[in-house]
């Protein structure tokens, strides 16, 4: 059997979720279970369980995403949290940052494919193209990383007042407290857990959301941000 062929049909509520953009889901997670699992983006144990466990938990983000914002999905891999997040709100600007070339080529594709305009594919690593890209409102990230290095890539790229929201799991609760240090030393004035996906995915979706104030990434940042609009200033 082959991978492709493993993977069940799209759950009924899966057509709720994305609504017109339902056939292209189904590209989608067609794309993952063939090229996604051939090319190692995901593994072939993940294909029967690819619309709960991800596109469909990946999805229901958007229940705590602001109207009209620009989004960064860090370590973007092979599009999850963003491309399921940028089928469901074509309002979002929003870019898919990844470092390795393999995985920037195949979401390049399915981008492209599925004719998502409102969707950027930037290859580099968060602490590369900081300054270099636009600061956004909102980051987005999927278990890439423990909490505290991963508001260390993530936060810096915020706007002022804006929000890190990470897909976690069972730990969520047990990372807050641990990274909560690090977290204020980045700039973080509120960090909650919540969980969305009511009536689409059980287990619920965990999102840990952390909010900055006027200097995300903290006075460091800040700091090497302000020596680096000075540099340009200068040439």
């Amino acid at each position: 059997m082959t991978e492709a062929a493993e993977l069940p049909e799209a759950p009924a509520v899966a057509r709720e979720v994305f609504g017109e953009r339902f056939p292209d889901a189904v590209r989608y997670a067609e794309l993952l279970a063939d090229a996604g699992v051939r090319r190692g983006l995901i593994g072939p144990r993940e294909v029967p369980r690819l619309w709960e466990r991800h596109l469909l938990n990946c999805a229901v983000l958007s229940e705590v995403v602001a109207e009209g914002v620009s989004v960064c999905d860090v370590g973007s891999g092979a599009g999850l949290p963003g491309i399921p997040l940028a089928l469901v709100r074509p309002d979002l600007d929003i870019t898919l940052l990844e470092p390795l070339l393999r995985r920037t080529t195949f979401l390049t594709e399915v981008v492209e494919m599925l004719g998502l305009d409102h969707v950027t594919v930037v290859r580099g690593r968060a602490e590369e193209v900081l300054g270099k890209l636009p600061p956004v409102h909102v980051v987005t990230a999927r278990a890439v990383a423990p909490l505290e290095r991963l508001a260390g890539w993530g936060v810096p790229l915020l706007r002022p007042y804006g929000e890190m929201l990470a897909l976690k799991g069972d730990t969520a609760e047990e990372e807050v407290k641990a990274a909560s240090s690090a977290l204020s030393k980045l700039g973080a004035v509120r960090t909650s857990v919540v969980q969305v996906g009511e009536g689409v995915v059980d287990p619920l979706s965990t999102v840990v959301r952390v909010e900055v104030g006027e200097s995300p990434g903290g006075v460091r940042f800040a700091t090497k941000k302000a020596k680096a609009a000075r540099a340009r200033r200068r040439r």
